[in-house]
């Protein structure tokens, strides 16, 4: 990926991570187009910025996203790098039958969201020259939160998908993966502010200089998430397991969450 100059679609990008990776793309040079559902919301993360810009987008509807597509490209035809960063997390207990409305939605959102987004610009980005996808998956990809067990299936799903892209696009758009640790924003209640997270521009600055490496990492990984990431490959899932699963309940008792 270019380390400036390119034309950026962020997803989620009026608040979190993805408005926080806007300004720092668009202040190394690049053109950003953040999206979301909320105007406002969007209308915030660009203001004082000539090279952000904001659509609207609800990545649930089918069809929202296909005619979002066709007008994305007519507008902003320099368009080379989409970053699939739109997401919701949500708490569930599976011990008992349940409302499966958060569940669903979270794979319309986390799981369909990227995948459709993402064909309705292939033909596209495959068309441009340093054209690159990132899709945001997070370190439960690796180790799943079990209080949040579909948003954590939702990530696992989105990196083995993201392999199997970069395999298929290899040598016509570059593929890579962004997996943050917790990070403190508001994806869910009390996380702002939650200890042990990390500050959401100390990330966005250590995710900014990853990619401003030549070549870009195919993964983008700041050292907190490692824990996470190399804990099956290191023989330690288990345990790994059992101490996020304590810390987020001892976080939860506590106010930090749901």
């Amino acid at each position: 990926m270019k380390t400036s100059g390119n034309t950026i679609l962020m997803t989620g990008g009026g608040s979190g991570i993805g408005e926080a990776l806007a300004h720092r793309f668009h202040d190394r040079g690049d053109t950003v187009i953040v999206v979301g559902r909320r105007q406002g919301a969007l209308d915030r993360a660009a203001a004082g910025r000539e090279r952000i810009h904001t659509r609207t987008l609800d990545v649930e509807d089918a069809a929202a996203v296909a005619t979002f597509a066709k007008s994305i490209v007519a507008d902003f035809p320099s368009l080379n790098v989409l970053f699939n960063n739109a997401g919701i997390m949500k708490f569930e207990d599976l011990t008992a039958p349940r409302d499966l409305a958060d569940a669903a939605a979270t794979l319309a959102i986390n799981v369909m969201g990227p995948i459709r987004l993402t064909d309705a610009l292939i033909d596209h980005l495959a068309r441009q020259p340093d054209a690159a996808i990132v899709t945001v998956t997070s370190g439960l990809a690796f180790v799943p939160l079990v209080a949040a067990p579909t948003y954590s299936a939702s990530k696992a799903a989105m990196h083995s998908y993201t392999v199997s892209l970069r395999t298929q696009l290899a040598g016509k758009v570059e593929v890579i993966e962004l997996a943050p640790p917790g990070v403190q924003t508001d994806l869910t209640p009390g996380q702002a502010n939650r200890p042990g997270y990390m500050p959401l521009d100390a990330f966005a600055d250590a995710v900014a200089a990853q990619f401003a490496q030549q070549p870009t990492p195919r993964e983008i990984l700041v050292d907190e998430v490692q824990f996470l990431r190399q804990a099956e490959r290191e023989g330690r899932f288990d345990e790994t397991l059992k101490t996020l699963t304590e810390r987020a309940a001892q976080q939860r008792a506590a106010g930090g969450g749901e």
